[in-house]
């Protein structure tokens, strides 16, 4: 289900990712600030996607395709963030967004 860390059959997904239909959600440490460079690449990278997706990070939201509000997040190395995608490719963005904030640095 959206937002959680069960798939629609109740069953836990173990990359920590949740899907339904044209949605996906997945948690992520980040590696590094989300600064001007991590944040452009965040932005580039997902407008090569057919999904919106979202950064949640102390309950703060910010669309990956805008950097700045990226940089607005002001989300530092450590922090956990959740990424929130919907549309036809949103599990596709939303894993490899979450891999760029991953190997950021």
């Amino acid at each position: 289900m959206y937002g959680s860390s069960e798939d629609p059959a109740g069953q836990a997904d173990p990359a920590g990712g949740a899907a339904e239909a044209g949605r996906y959600a997945e948690d992520v440490v980040l590696a590094a600030d989300l600064h001007a460079r991590p944040a452009g690449a965040l932005a580039r990278a997902a407008a090569g996607y057919a999904a919106d997706v979202e950064l949640v990070a102390a309950g703060r939201v910010a669309r990956a395709s805008s950097v700045l509000e990226v940089m607005g997040l002001g989300a530092r190395a450590g922090t956990p963030v959740t990424l929130r995608g919907r549309g036809a490719e949103a599990e596709a963005a939303v894993r490899a967004l979450g891999g760029l904030l991953r190997a950021a640095g």
